[in-house]
């Protein structure tokens, strides 16, 4: 009989590429990783793994056995989501991960969801969008809200599904002072960035190349209201999106782009019939 906890750990090393990853993802070392990925061998009866050297890669055996383990773990997920409905009442954990400019218009979810269900413990994180995809898949949360860009487009992979939430405009935001009327305006400004890696960040980039120039970086700072603040100083311009435009303070202009922001709630395949997901979908207002 094969391990399902081993299953899990073989599915993680073909979505994150190396031992390490995985160990680190399950806070295990990766000599643990390691063994239990062999005894999975045995119980298989097949070598899974081609070792060279110090990395690894799945032989065809491994790779069959990932395609059905992935069927596996969503029909064990599916089990616990249908076990959970047939209980009174929810409760247990909800995990959900949110960008920090979205959670005020969670919070009325949140405080929907603790009046209807108060042994339902709800554990709310602050998660760049760009890392809840594999948060996800590593079961370190149940929901998350991912976006996309109409030019960083977000892959999320299998395992996940995901249903819309909001559609935005993005904003350049610039000193009232200031004569722009577009991004090719404020090619030689200095930019208010978000911190690299992050799907801001990588938006602002690519939206400058395709006017033709490379943001020149005066201050590095991700949250919204900073990011303003510093534009009504005269400190810079940004790219601001919709939501993180309440309260505007005097001194900054609004331009808006022909650039949207969606933002949407994913969960993994096997749970989108959990009552709790479901409730905690049905609590969201209708902001689409």
């Amino acid at each position: 009989m094969l391990d399902v906890r081993r299953l899990r750990l073989l599915c993680d090393l073909a979505r994150l590429g190396t031992i390490a990853a995985v160990a680190t993802a399950h806070t295990y070392t990766p000599s643990a990783v390691s063994q239990q990925l062999s005894a999975l061998e045995r119980e298989a009866g097949l070598p899974l793994l081609e070792r060279t050297g110090r990395r690894v890669a799945l032989t065809a055996a491994g790779r069959l056995l990932v395609r059905h383990a992935e069927t596996v773990l969503a029909a064990l997920e599916h089990t616990d989501a249908a076990l959970a409905a047939a209980r009174a009442g929810l409760t247990g954990e909800l995990r959900i991960g949110a960008f920090p400019s979205a959670i005020r218009i969670l919070t009325p979810a949140l405080i929907t969801l603790g009046d209807r269900h108060a042994a339902l413990d709800l554990q709310l994180t602050e998660l760049d969008p760009a890392d809840v995809p594999a948060t996800l898949l590593d079961r370190r949360l149940d929901v998350g809200l991912i976006q996309d860009y109409d030019v960083v487009p977000l892959e999320t992979g299998p395992g996940l599904r995901s249903v819309p939430l909001l559609d935005e405009t993005v904003h350049l935001a610039v000193p009232t002072g200031s004569a722009a009327d577009g991004l090719r305006d404020v090619s030689g400004d200095g930019w208010i960035l978000a911190g690299a890696g992050t799907l801001c960040h990588t938006a602002t980039l690519r939206l400058c190349a395709a006017a033709g120039f490379t943001p020149r970086a005066r201050h590095r700072v991700d949250d919204f209201g900073t990011v303003l603040a510093l534009v009504a100083a005269g400190q810079g311009v940004a790219l601001v999106p919709q939501l993180a435009t309440g309260g505007l303070p005097s001194g900054v202009r609004l331009l808006p782009l022909p650039t949207r922001r969606r933002t949407r709630v994913a969960f993994r395949e096997g749970a989108a019939a959990h009552p709790a997901v479901r409730a905690f979908l049905a609590a969201l207002p209708p902001l689409t």
